[in-house]
């Protein structure tokens, strides 16, 4: 759950967001900074991606592989960022749920993928 402040024609309103993945798993966005704009909107610090059982990683909502930083048979750790997805224009950090190789990308920069999609596997 995080927590936001918004300003509205100076009246601030502060509200609870929850953002559930396409498997039921709680997914939290990293806001990209943006030009000014009326309203300020404070970002949480790292988004989790959406984890089935056995150690695949799926897309949390539909968008598109903005940046690829680790490629097929890279060595991770738990908590290293894999990709970056781009969803209603923000970044959106995938991390490895745990340490292991990364498996099964083959996504590209510029790829597209559906809510649920298979990004990568940590073995």
């Amino acid at each position: 759950m995080s927590k936001y402040r918004i300003t509205v024609d100076g009246k601030t309103y502060e509200m609870d967001v929850e953002l559930i993945g396409a498997n039921g798993a709680v997914v939290q966005p990293v806001a990209k900074a943006a030009p000014a704009v009326s309203a300020t909107v404070a970002a949480p610090a790292a988004s989790k991606p959406a984890v089935a059982s056995s150690g695949s990683v799926t897309a949390p909502m539909p968008g598109t592989i903005l940046k690829v930083l680790k490629a097929d048979g890279d060595a991770v750790k738990a908590g290293d960022v894999v990709l970056i997805l781009e969803a209603m224009k923000m970044e959106n950090e995938i991390t490895a749920p745990a340490d292991g190789v990364i498996g099964s990308l083959s996504l590209t920069e510029g790829s597209t993928v559906a809510g649920g999609d298979l990004l990568f596997e940590v073995k």
